[in-house]
């Protein structure tokens, strides 16, 4: 039996219904991030664990118990919020300790509970300062400690790392990750960053005007997306339109070249535009790869990103990208080159709106 269940999860504001029939099974200790654009509905899936919201319809349970005649505080769960949420009138120690005198604990309990709290997150040498003396990403990782202080069974994240530069947002969510496998805890993160949520998931929710898109490992949601919002949203991708030539035998055409795949088009006809999706690693101008289809076009452009080029190249009608490896002493393909892309046909997914 799952963790925490959601089943049939709605919600509506006045006529316009925000979440769809969402449905997901959380096993205890996992990590699963909800990821979307914004306005999508992964945060008020989140604020409905919580408590925050209630839920139009459906069901909410957290270790088969459930949650929905709970208040907030009744939940025993932690959050963490984008804008950290800190007392700024309280040390460090007063903020960890705050829920822990809410909860009535002993003080010498209290003081020991913020010493291990601040010791996981590398703070304990800054026990006194205040928030406004403290750096945005050590002010969330006191919001960390906070909600981690009172032993919840969920913790939830709500864009916890959306505030801070990118090489600290690199470095804390490592560290989140990090202090969440060594507690065992259910976790449930919130983001619009698709490195995020691949880096540091068990399994994430794609999420698309309220409905989960596709349910996966980082693994299935980026090699194998389920439809094109999927596709489109995680990953750079290359959308192909295609003509399908003989549906039996896997059989299309893009542009004027003809390609055999590996995926099946049988519930097509003759004729039928099909979209393909292909990734910009999966490709190579090489003679020496190993491959079974090749598509031949002129490049249109070619960007150096650092490590790698992105050529962009038409086929007919179609602009596909691939990356080149940056070494020196090698010349990029030119704009208005003809060249050949070479790649494996089980690369090129089938994409189903």
């Amino acid at each position: 039996m799952s963790f925490l269940t959601l089943t049939n999860i709605q919600k509506s504001f006045g006529q316009v219904q925000v979440v769809h029939n969402f449905n997901m099974d959380i096993e205890k200790g996992e990590f699963v991030s909800f990821l979307g654009p914004s306005g999508c509905g992964k945060t008020t899936v989140l604020r409905m664990i919580a408590g925050f919201e209630a839920p139009t319809g459906g069901d909410l349970f957290i270790n088969g118990k459930d949650q929905r005649p709970l208040k907030p505080n009744q939940r025993n769960i932690g959050m963490v919020f984008q804008a950290y949420a800190l007392f700024p009138n309280m040390s460090v120690h007063d903020n960890v300790a705050f829920g822990l005198k809410v909860a009535g604990m002993a003080k010498a309990e209290i003081d020991a509970r913020v010493k291990e709290m601040l010791g996981l997150i590398r703070l304990d040498h800054l026990a006194d300062r205040y928030p406004y003396q403290m750096s945005g990403g050590q002010q969330q990782r006191v919001a960390l400690a906070r909600a981690l202080a009172v032993k919840p069974q969920v913790l939830l994240l709500d864009e916890p790392l959306s505030a801070l530069d990118a090489k600290i947002r690199v470095s804390l969510r490592e560290e989140i990750r990090a202090i969440q496998q060594q507690l065992g805890i259910t976790t449930v993160f919130v983001t619009h960053d698709q490195e995020e949520a691949l880096s540091i998931s068990d399994r994430i929710v794609v999420m698309n005007a309220g409905r989960a898109d596709q349910i996966g490992t980082p693994f299935e949601i980026y090699n194998t997306p389920a439809t094109r919002f999927v596709a489109s949203f995680v990953g750079t991708l290359n959308m192909i339109e295609a003509k399908v030539v003989d549906p039996a035998a896997n059989r299309i055409q893009i542009g004027d070249q003809g390609v055999t795949l590996k995926h099946s088009i049988a519930a097509y006809k003759a004729g039928d535009t099909v979209s393909l999706a292909l990734r910009p690693e999966a490709g190579s101008l090489s003679d020496n790869v190993k491959s079974d289809t090749a598509l031949t076009g002129e490049v249109v452009s070619a960007h150096f990103l650092g490590s790698v080029i992105r050529t962009r190249m038409n086929v007919g009608g179609n602009v596909i990208s691939f990356d080149m490896f940056n070494a020196p002493g090698v010349t990029p393909p030119q704009a208005g080159e003809t060249v050949t892309l070479r790649f494996m046909a089980a690369d090129l997914l089938v994409i189903r709106d």
